[in-house]
């Protein structure tokens, strides 16, 4: 059993949306699963903002918890200036404790994201987040360029999914769906492989 921590920040519902179907890949996987949100630290006074917030009341905060129990993880955001969002960075200084004592070393690591334009910064913000991956000694998994659903017109890049909202709150495309799908098992498949060579080590 693989243990997947899909943990995103969302203020208008598009980020919501991708890590809700990652979530479902990795069940349909067989994964356990732990959907965590980063949750609001400011009022973005974002249309549709407030809305979100009240209809995902229920899903759990993200815990440094959350990345220690995790073999994968998959982490979200909406673009802020071409950089991951400060909520979902905020969280990640939290981790400090447990990268320093190597608990999130050769984890499968991967990011997704949403932005309001085409080329908006979505492949910088999902670079960022590689930044933090690679302090934590994780593995970074990209979605690289080998599947055909990478190819549909609505998606397109190799870092990992992203979508492009506009101003439609809560959007994100059907083919996003997809890519996002595709991404999660590869995450799934690293992970295991991961774990599969630690068991042969400590057995060695």
């Amino acid at each position: 059993m693989t243990n997947v921590a899909v943990i995103y920040y969302s203020s208008t519902g598009s980020t919501h949306r991708l890590a809700v179907a990652a979530a479902d890949a990795a069940a349909a996987e067989g994964a356990e699963v732990r959907l965590r949100r980063v949750p609001e630290t400011a009022a973005t006074g974002r249309p549709g903002s407030e809305e979100h917030a009240a209809s995902v009341a229920d899903i759990p905060e993200a815990t440094p918890d959350d990345l220690q129990w995790a073999d994968a993880i998959l982490l979200g955001t909406p673009v802020h200036f071409g950089l991951a969002a400060p909520q979902l960075m905020q969280f990640i200084n939290t981790s400090s404790a447990l990268s320093i004592q190597g608990k999130l070393l050769n984890k499968a690591v991967s990011a997704f994201a949403s932005g309001s334009a085409e080329h908006g910064g979505q492949v910088t913000a999902i670079l960022a987040l590689h930044n933090a991956i690679c302090h934590w000694g994780s593995v970074i998994v990209a979605t690289g360029s080998a599947d055909p659903v990478l190819y549909e017109k609505n998606n397109g890049n190799p870092y990992g999914a992203s979508t492009v909202a506009g101003n439609r709150a809560g959007f994100i495309h059907p083919e996003n769906t997809g890519a996002i799908a595709y991404q999660t098992r590869r995450t799934l498949h690293v992970a295991a492989a991961l774990k599969a060579a630690e068991g042969v080590r400590a057995a060695a």
